[in-house]
């Protein structure tokens, strides 16, 4: 068993919290042990460089490690997508997004755009992934099959609408019901693979849709569910319409038993106070995903009705309205919009909203989110120094969150300048070896 000992500054979240300002924990001369596949030890470079003499030692002073980051919203097929001309949420559905999605028929598509956006991932810095695929049970074959071959975790779902979208998407109650029971067979608990019930928004799904996904949600407690919700003030009206009978689009769901601990909702940007009160009862996250919330002119995320309710928040790329992978410029975004709603994110907020923050909400924090002996050694490698720009800008080292704002807002995916999972290297950024002797 190959023993590893990373020499770095080092800053992770042990706990969950609500307090993460006060909570981070960092070590600016730092040691995080890896042995087969996982963290083994954590602390002061001096105090455990003494109980590690004899292993290899990859010096990363000067850097700053986290955990491995986590995204939890984006679509895999859209990320050709990416960059489009704008239009709002359901034109562009209908212009962009499904007729990319209907290339993902063909298997060697679904290969060539998995390996691609696995590629791209890993090059910012993300480690977990909750990602949509297309309604093409093939597509999720491809994607969990991309992750498994780099041990990554992930999480991700054949995408579910019988209506309201072209027919060549169109499955059925039926078809959906049994292509989902089938690949949670095939996946769900299988190395580190996931499963997400899927279906995209209430509006392209029937009542009998819902009900089918209902029992499956009910049968697998411990799957995941992710969906779309109040992303769109005309997709809200849109929903009340469909759905007299239920008093909010969150109702909806809830009515077919997708309210719960793992269910995450991509968007949320225009809920009553009964819905914020209801995620948070549930244990369900909502998604934060402000690059394609501000590139769509959907709304902002109210911040601080997600804090008042205590509600699990989890940033996104939501890839492709989303414009980057990077979930520092994620962050970037998200700081922005909450310095318009008057309640601005900390970055080390931030960072917790995507490391142990949605471990935590996952019930994954025993393998995911942080540096804890026993976790997975899914972690990254940041360098405040990527750029003459950024050595111009940072100057203190030993100060994290003056690091993390900084890159979150002149960074891109050279500042991730390695991206390990599970203690393996899976990027490098510059060829130049880190190895002591």
């Amino acid at each position: 068993m190959k023993t590893t000992l990373y020499r770095a500054n080092i800053l992770h979240f042990p706990v969950a919290t609500l307090t993460p300002d006060t909570q981070a924990v960092m070590f600016d001369d730092g040691a995080l042990v890896v042995a087969n596949q996982k963290i083994i030890a954590l602390g002061h470079y001096n105090d455990i460089s003494r109980q590690y003499s004899k292993v290899n030692t990859v010096d990363y002073r000067g850097r700053l490690l986290v955990p491995g980051l986590i995204d939890s919203h984006l679509h895999y097929p859209q990320t050709e997508m990416i960059a489009q001309y704008g239009k709002q949420l359901l034109a562009w559905l209908q212009n962009y997004t499904f007729p990319t999605e209907n290339k993902f028929e063909s298997v060697e598509y679904c290969e060539h755009i998995a390996n691609i956006f696995i590629r791209q991932l890993i090059d910012n810095g993300t480690t977990t992934a909750l990602a949509f695929s297309t309604v093409h049970k093939q597509s999720v074959d491809a994607l969990f099959t991309a992750a498994s071959s780099l041990n990554m975790s992930f999480v991700t779902g054949k995408v579910c609408m019988d209506r309201h979208c072209p027919e060549y998407l169109q499955d059925t109650p039926a078809s959906a019901q049994s292509d989902s029971d089938e690949l949670i067979a095939r996946w769900h608990g299988k190395g580190r693979n996931l499963y997400a019930l899927t279906p995209r928004f209430a509006p392209t799904s029937s009542s009998a849709q819902l009900a089918a996904l209902s029992e499956l949600a009910q049968q697998y407690p411990d799957v995941f569910v992710q969906t779309h919700l109040s992303e769109n003030a005309h997709e809200v009206e849109w929903v009340r319409s469909l759905y007299p009978e239920h008093s909010s689009y969150l109702d909806v769901y809830a009515n077919f038993n997708m309210v719960r601990k793992r269910a995450v909702f991509g968007h949320c940007l225009h809920l009553s106070e009964d819905e914020w009160s209801q995620l948070a009862e549930s244990g369900a996250t909502a998604a934060f995903c402000p690059t394609s919330n501000l590139f769509l002119g959907s709304g902002l995320f109210d911040i601080q009705a997600a804090k008042r309710h205590q509600v699990n928040i989890a940033l996104a790329t939501d890839v492709g309205a989303g414009t980057t992978f990077n979930m520092l410029r994620t962050y970037g975004e998200a700081y922005k919009v909450s310095q318009l709603k008057h309640a601005p994110i900390s970055p080390l907020e931030g960072l917790y909203m995507m490391t142990q923050g949605p471990a935590q909400a996952y019930d994954l924090a025993d393998s995911i989110g942080n540096l804890n002996p026993g976790t997975y050694a899914d972690f990254i490698i940041l360098d405040p120094h990527f750029n003459s720009l950024s050595q111009l800008r940072i100057k203190q080292l030993n100060n994290a969150s003056d690091i993390l704002f900084a890159l979150s807002l002149i960074g891109d995916d050279r500042a991730i300048e390695a991206t390990y999972i599970a203690g393996n290297q899976q990027k490098i950024s510059m060829e130049k070896s880190h190895v002591l002797a």
